[in-house]
């Protein structure tokens, strides 16, 4: 093995630590796609306390350790009582891994992660983070575009805004919808450089309805889109 062969394979470990804890777990065969609801792993006092966030204290209501409900990140978000707290509570039940405050992170980077993705045409990205339904949609407007030889510019800005609208668990199956208010810069342009839709120098406020959902019993980790709205 030459000294060339050994630096590219040292280049590579490099880069691949480098992804992984930027992006964080992946899931899969071969070269899996990146799991954005995945947790970062343990550091400093978390990882000499336990995994609190998940798991109740060993020493419930001792003078020493405080309670930690395994609700309380829900019960935070959603009040006690209402049809939302309670199918988040289900749900929680079924996949103990469950965290709001994860699961919301993980949409938020999933969101930009599509809307990037789509308007860069980048199929296999969509179809890791898709379900096949919606991916069939996002893939058709794709090869229309291209079809009529346009081009998608986007810049994503921020989220202003992304909410729990409603949860829910259908057979171990688990759905919650998100309210995203979002920033882009937008445009579709013809070959010759001139604007179809959109505009490249304007931010626009984008207001959309997003469910994920997951199996609760499969241990991919891994929550897909499954249904898009945008609301005027």
């Amino acid at each position: 093995m030459g000294f060339g062969t050994i630096f590219f394979i040292v280049v590579a470990a490099i880069v691949l630590y480098q992804l992984r804890s930027v992006l964080g777990r992946r899931t899969g065969q071969e070269r899996p796609p990146f799991d954005p609801f995945s947790r970062p792993p343990e550091t400093g006092a978390a990882r000499e306390q336990g995994n609190v966030v998940t798991l109740p204290s060993r020493r419930v209501g001792t003078d020493e350790t405080p309670a930690v409900g395994i609700y309380d990140g829900i019960d935070k978000l959603a009040e006690p009582g209402t049809p939302l707290n309670a199918e988040l509570r289900r749900i929680r039940d079924a996949d103990p891994a469950f965290e709001v405050k994860t699961f919301l992170d993980g949409a938020k980077v999933a969101y930009e992660m599509v809307v990037t993705a789509f308007a860069d045409g980048d199929r296999k990205l969509l179809k890791n983070l898709l379900s096949s339904d919606v991916y069939q949609g996002f893939e058709a407007s794709i090869t229309q575009r291209e079809a009529r030889g346009e081009r998608m510019q986007s810049s994503f800005v921020g989220i202003n805004d992304a909410a729990i609208a409603s949860a829910e668990l259908k057979d171990r199956e688990a759905f919650v919808t998100l309210r995203i208010v979002s920033q882009l810069i937008s445009a579709t342009t013809k070959a010759s450089g001139e604007v179809v839709d959109g505009d490249p120098e304007t931010v626009v406020e984008v207001r959309d309805v997003w469910t994920f959902a997951r199996d609760t019993r499969s241990k991919d980790p891994n929550w897909k889109l499954v249904e898009t709205e945008s609301e005027d």
